[in-house]
């Protein structure tokens, strides 16, 4: 059953051509980066949240410049945390059309190398081509499209964190 799956993937893969092959490799780059947000977002970010309201909460100044500016590099900080790796997805998310077109390009240079070859427009040999240019832009496509959902849902829970953040450590005037 494992073999017919993996048999049926390389079959796919070869029929979309080598730019097949690159996409679903920043596909398995971009899911992983999903899922270490996903992670993270459920089990270390409401620990890094209470901690830093905590730690601000337990000082005894919070009036002056100095306490200010240990407020806002707290907040800084546990921003540059909540970020993290938010804008290499969207840059994939980015870059999955982009390589849905290359293989579209490859795909009909493809077929146009057919045409010149055998001076025809013999359906059955332009069709592996026409193939390689169809395959990678839905693929590049269908990656991009359940990237970005990631991306805006992480986007909006980093800002949403942030603020509460913002909120809760209030500081004294």
């Amino acid at each position: 059953m494992i073999y017919d799956f993996l048999e049926t993937i390389n079959d796919f893969l070869a029929q979309g051509g080598d730019v097949l092959k690159f996409i679903f490799f920043t596909t398995f780059i971009l899911w992983l980066l999903i899922l270490e947000r996903v992670l993270f977002f459920k089990i270390r970010c409401p620990e890094l949240v209470k901690k830093t309201i905590e730690s601000w909460k337990a000082r005894e100044d919070r009036k002056s410049w100095y306490a200010h500016k240990i407020r806002e590099c707290e907040i800084s900080q546990v921003n540059s945390e909540l970020q993290q790796n938010i804008n290499y997805i969207k840059t994939l998310v980015a870059l999955c059309p982009l390589l849905g077109l290359l293989g579209t390009v490859t795909g009909m240079i493809a077929v146009f190398d057919v045409m010149a070859l055998t001076g025809t427009g013999n359906a059955r040999l332009m069709a592996s081509g026409i193939s390689m240019a169809t395959i990678p832009t839905m693929a590049g496509m269908v990656t991009a499209l359940s990237g970005l959902y990631f991306g805006s849902l992480f986007e909006g829970k980093a800002k949403k964190a942030k603020a509460f953040i913002e909120d809760e450590m209030t500081p004294e005037f």
